[in-house]
């Protein structure tokens, strides 16, 4: 690294890294949009190097900036670190940025993040909840510490490890004819309506990966992107669905839908997400382990 370069024009760096414009950047860091140029400039000077492809009024990352990027993101991390090594308070300090999927996000994560925080006496967590593809890209942009997923991603980028586990179902309305045969098996889902998650769900790969192969023809009636909608359409007899049991369990105890019982294995793992060049701080190494002994109960 140079030596002239500042910890504040690799923070410039990083947010345009984030945002793509000078504009939005400079909104995100409370600078002027001319003191940010500035500073990307003296870097790109200083390095020797341009980082920045303009494309459409936008800063896209080039090779160059891919190179320095996991370098600028530890470096900040080293330097937030810094500031709390001679802290009074407890240990693990800092701020957490977790990514979810919708299941992880809305029926894990809630309460993995209650009993980290009690055990921790940590606060300071971020959870942004959208689906696994979103989470993996936020992870590449360095958006994110860590992702918390229910599918499996073979990204080149990312390390994925296993954390707790799911059990997925097939429901339908409460009147379904399906709900009236005690023992279905997969030929009862023949022709059969289906209600799906948009490209990039965990939930939406299960099913194609687990379920779609094993009946012959199948419809897709619709595609939505959040599991209440999905359930409220299953009520509304539109279709049949492959939820997480989690996601899905409330609605079967209320009577609004009911599990089709197919003899198949429904189980699935969770996924553990970070960026293979992310520095990994004290509290993002203990914030891991936390979550692979969480599987256990633990």
């Amino acid at each position: 690294m140079m030596p002239h370069v500042s910890l504040k024009q690799l923070k410039v760096f990083v947010t345009v890294t984030q945002n793509q414009t000078l504009t939005a950047a400079s909104e995100t860091l409370f600078l002027s949009k001319a003191a940010v140029s500035m500073s990307l400039s003296e870097l790109e000077k200083q390095i020797g190097h341009a980082l920045f492809d303009r494309v459409n009024n936008r800063l896209v990352l080039n090779q160059e900036g891919q190179k320095l990027l996991p370098l600028a993101d530890e470096l900040l991390s080293r330097s937030r670190d810094i500031e709390f090594l001679f802290s009074d308070e407890q240990s693990y300090q800092g701020q957490l940025r977790i990514g979810a999927s919708d299941t992880v996000g809305n029926q894990v994560a809630p309460f993995l993040l209650s009993d980290f925080r009690h055990s921790h006496q940590h606060k300071a967590q971020q959870l942004f909840i959208s689906n696994t593809a979103l989470i993996c890209q936020k992870l590449v942009d360095y958006e994110l510490d860590i992702g918390l997923v229910e599918g499996k991603t073979l990204h080149p980028e990312l390390d994925c490890k296993p954390f707790s586990e799911d059990q997925m179902c097939i429901v339908a309305a409460a009147d379904h004819p399906l709900t009236r045969n005690q023992y279905p098996d997969l030929t009862s889902l023949e022709n059969s309506d289906w209600i799906l998650r948009e490209p990039g769900s965990g939930t939406r790969e299960f099913f194609l990966r687990a379920v779609a192969p094993r009946i012959e023809v199948w419809h897709e009636a619709f595609e939505l992107n959040t599991t209440e909608a999905i359930i409220n359409c299953v009520s509304a007899n539109l279709g049949l669905a492959c939820l997480s049991k989690l996601a899905a369990q409330a609605a079967i105890n209320d009577g609004r839908i009911q599990e089709v019982p197919i003899a198949l294995d429904m189980k699935r793992r969770f996924w553990l997400l970070v960026h293979k060049e992310k520095y990994q701080s004290p509290l993002l190494k203990r914030f891991i382990a936390f979550c692979q002994a969480w599987e256990n109960g633990s």
